[in-house]
């Protein structure tokens, strides 16, 4: 069985770009979304990857975490750990409903918790591997207007720093990059053109989790790495 890099939120589009660099890159990957993915939203392994696994899982049950991660135990040893759940709603602190509040702290935080707590008991056990989740500007300068993201961003990336010094002893690497506005097409609908200037394409922050996640980049642990260009 080959070593396997999990992305977790592969049928968005920073999910896709990342699946496709991955798998570009030869590399044998399991693609989680919350639904099954439709096929034509990650590469064809044939001609890609050898092999692409596409698996479902609801990432804010602990419960279901532990049901995924031991599925992918099936699949073979897992090198890396790729997070990308995530969404996003505005709001100030004095307007933002209760409902509002903690959708996005489950969304954002909790989905990440679970997963890197499976992905990290299986990883210190092995001596080696890596971490990456998605953090966003916002949690290094938390704006008015996005409060319950900017907050749960900011948790992700603390989680990130605590699980980077509890996974050292284990050679396990655990970083964070920074997304400011991605150029997606649903940004592009709701945002319009001249907002999304200077915003940078998934495909080229995909190139950046890529390298995060190979062993070129054994060196950095702990990082949060902005990847909003100069928007």
């Amino acid at each position: 069985m080959a070593d396997l890099i999990v992305v977790c939120g592969a049928a968005g589009a920073l999910g896709q770009a990342v699946v496709a660099e991955l798998a570009g890159h030869r590399l044998d990957v399991a693609a989680v979304a919350r639904h099954q993915p439709d096929p034509n939203l990650v590469p064809d392994p044939t001609t890609t990857s050898p092999l692409l696994h596409r698996l479902g899982a609801d990432l804010s049950d602990p419960e279901d975490v532990e049901r995924l991660w031991a599925e992918i135990d099936e699949l073979g040893q897992v090198a890396a750990l790729v997070n990308l759940v995530g969404g996003f709603a505005g709001g100030a602190v004095t307007n933002t409903d209760v409902t509002t509040y903690r959708s996005l702290i489950e969304l954002n935080l909790s989905t990440t918790w679970w997963v890197c707590r499976a992905a990290a008991r299986r990883l210190s056990g092995q001596g080696r591997g890596a971490i990456l989740n998605v953090g966003s500007r916002t949690a290094l300068h938390g704006g008015a207007g996005a409060a319950a993201y900017a907050v749960a961003k900011a948790g992700v990336l603390k989680l990130t720093e605590v699980l980077a010094a509890e996974l050292a002893p284990s050679h396990v690497r655990v970083n964070a990059v920074l997304p400011g506005v991605i150029d997606t097409p649903a940004n592009r609908a709701s945002m319009g053109k001249t907002a999304l200037a200077g915003a940078v394409p998934p495909e080229a922050i995909a190139k950046v989790i890529s390298f995060l996640v190979s062993e070129q980049a054994w060196p950095i642990s702990g990082a949060a790495i902005p990847v909003y260009g100069w928007g």
